[in-house]
């Protein structure tokens, strides 16, 4: 990204500018540690934020109506999709998380200390982009009015490191899909579309070779917007997940594929 880059900064007002992305990232950068000494981020944490607010181009306002939705799997001639919905408008308005691309599910092992916001950004999209080219990391994305509006993460449990048990899992790690993540971009929130995207996956599971499909709610979901990521545990109960084990925040929810 080239041109003059700029941000006021939330907290004291001053304005941070650089002449690219690098050298403004340097300068929020400066400026957190000069004037914000109290703010307890890491370096990556607070460029991967500085660097988001530069990128993120999509509205925040929620539509009152739609188009017709579509959903379609990310094969290698969506990737683009793909990138245009997480670079710009997927987290609209929370440039905090924008760093994760969806990757954390991938990369972060059970239990692990630290967040996806401690790796750059680009070292995240660029894993996703070669785990959706080879097939280890699996979704689909929602289209609205034929722009990509939402994603589901919904790879196999052996390719998430959050969730993966191991060998002696029952059911296999291989034979489960891990609904790991749901993004919905803000003006398309409210319309339906998680459940559209939850119905594609259950749909699939059988032709994907699945036995299972599970999620993982968080347990407090006082924050539609915040917490429902990981979707809401009323609505995969109405889709006939039953809940079968706890993690620290969440549930895990269990679906089984019927092969009839």
């Amino acid at each position: 990204m080239t041109g003059n880059n700029r941000l006021r900064c939330d907290d004291c007002s001053v304005l941070v500018e650089g002449p690219d992305l690098e050298a403004f990232s340097d300068a929020y950068l400066a400026h957190a540690r000069s004037r914000h000494p109290d703010w307890s981020f890491s370096d990556v944490a607070i460029r991967n934020v500085a660097e988001a607010t530069q990128r993120i181009t999509g509205s925040t306002k929620r539509l009152d109506t739609i188009g017709p939705v579509t959903i379609h799997p990310v094969s290698v001639s969506r990737i683009s999709d793909w990138l245009n919905f997480f670079d710009h408008h997927a987290f609209a308005g929370n440039p905090v998380d924008a760093c994760c691309y969806c990757a954390g599910p991938h990369v972060i092992r059970r239990g692990q200390q630290g967040g996806i916001e401690q790796r750059p950004w680009r070292q995240n999209r660029e894993l996703m982009i070669s785990l959706l080219r080879s097939g280890r990391a699996y979704g689909y994305l929602a289209y609205a009015d034929d722009k990509p509006a939402g994603w589901v993460n919904a790879s196999m449990r052996s390719e998430c490191a959050t969730y993966r048990l191991g060998d002696s899992a029952d059911p296999s790690d291989r034979d489960v899909i891990a609904i790991s993540c749901f993004g919905i971009a803000p003006p398309y929130r409210g319309h339906g579309l998680v459940h559209l995207l939850l119905q594609r996956v259950l749909a699939d599971a059988v032709s994907r070779g699945a036995h299972w499909v599970e999620a993982y709610p968080f347990n407090d979901q006082e924050n539609v917007d915040e917490d429902n990521w990981l979707g809401q545990a009323a609505l995969l109960t109405a889709h006939g997940f039953d809940a079968v084990g706890t993690l620290q925040r969440q549930s895990v929810m269990r679906f089984r594929v019927d092969p009839a």
